[in-house]
């Protein structure tokens, strides 16, 4: 394990392979620490390490209220996470806020019928729209056809 205290430093072997594979390589070493610290910090939110560099972890939460308290308790949260072999030269932890993740539109089922009532209102609509391709859309709705 003492290979990892060293993944965050360039080195000369970096140098002739590309700044590409120290990149991925930090990455993934990145990744290991987000599963080792997501739980000793604050539960209910999906804590992200983005860098870890010169005793600095930053790290990201989608939560502002927890992010605070990170940030009023990083003392106790830096002896708790030093004891974690990668992070022993922890002296500070830096957190910011990132965008929440916006999930897929859900699809909203559109009833198969529409309503008598409903119809009668998309054909009077079609008959007072100039436009021939609304007033044809309106119609087919109107009709349930698609």
């Amino acid at each position: 394990m003492s290979e990892l205290k060293k993944v965050f430093q360039q080195t000369r072997q970096h140098i002739k392979t590309g700044n590409l594979s120290f990149l991925t390589k930090q990455v993934a070493e990145w990744q290991k620490l987000t599963k080792l610290i997501q739980p000793l910090l604050p539960q209910n939110e999906q804590w992200q390490v983005v860098c870890y560099q010169y005793g600095i972890l930053t790290i990201t939460g989608e939560n502002q209220a927890l992010i605070s308290q990170l940030g009023y308790l990083q003392k106790q949260y830096i002896s708790q996470l030093s004891q974690i072999y990668e992070l022993s030269d922890l002296q500070k932890i830096q957190v910011r806020l990132r965008p929440k993740t916006q999930s897929e539109p859900k699809n909203t089922k559109i009833p198969k019928q529409i309503s008598p009532a409903t119809q009668e209102m998309l054909h009077n609509a079609a008959s007072f729209v100039s436009d021939p391709k609304l007033s044809q859309a309106l119609i087919r709705l109107a009709s349930n056809k698609k």
